[in-house]
């Protein structure tokens, strides 16, 4: 069972912790974290969930994501998701999320990495989580998720990701 730190709207941690699935009131919030793997063509790391996985089954999603657990900075979360889903180490502890979306229930931090060429014979899927990986362009997550094949991001969400991708910030260099 996973445990949540849970946060105030100000994202300063309280004391209280829960466990996955149980209520939280409107004043508590958590932490998830999304990280995008680009490659040197500019194609982002993909995910297919699998079929019996609650939420989403059957979908292609950005490369990783989940929930901070009890303990964990965004960027501990960011690594050890990695990790579990898919077997890529990668140190997060010096790099600051790209961007934050609030959500209503809390914070989804976005980590972007480029120029990270991974051999998708190489990786480690998650069993419980993940059923295929591929490498995708822009247009096409868009396709997917015209053809209902892919989670609904926002398709603004999808281009910013492809061209926030190169610097922080929200102006371009």
């Amino acid at each position: 069972m996973e445990k949540w730190d849970l946060f105030d709207k100000h994202r300063n941690r309280i004391e209280k912790q829960i466990t996955r699935g149980d209520e939280m009131t409107s004043e508590e919030l958590h932490l998830v974290v999304h990280v995008c793997i680009f490659n040197s063509k500019g194609e982002m790391l993909i995910q297919q969930r699998q079929p019996f996985k609650q939420g989403w089954s059957n979908l292609w999603d950005i490369t990783c994501g989940g929930s901070a657990v009890t303990g964990d900075t965004s960027q501990q979360a960011a690594s050890r998701e990695l990790f579990e889903e898919l077997g890529i180490h990668y140190n997060f502890e010096k790099i600051r999320p790209h961007f934050t979306i609030n959500f209503e229930r809390g914070f989804d931090d976005y980590y972007l990495i480029e120029k990270y060429d991974v051999d998708l014979n190489g990786l480690t899927l998650q069993a419980e989580e993940v059923q295929a990986v591929k490498w995708a362009s822009k247009e096409e997550i868009l396709k997917l998720i015209e053809l209902k094949k892919f989670i609904p991001y926002y398709e603004s969400i999808i281009a910013f990701l492809f061209e926030g991708r190169h610097h922080y910030g929200s102006i371009r260099l």
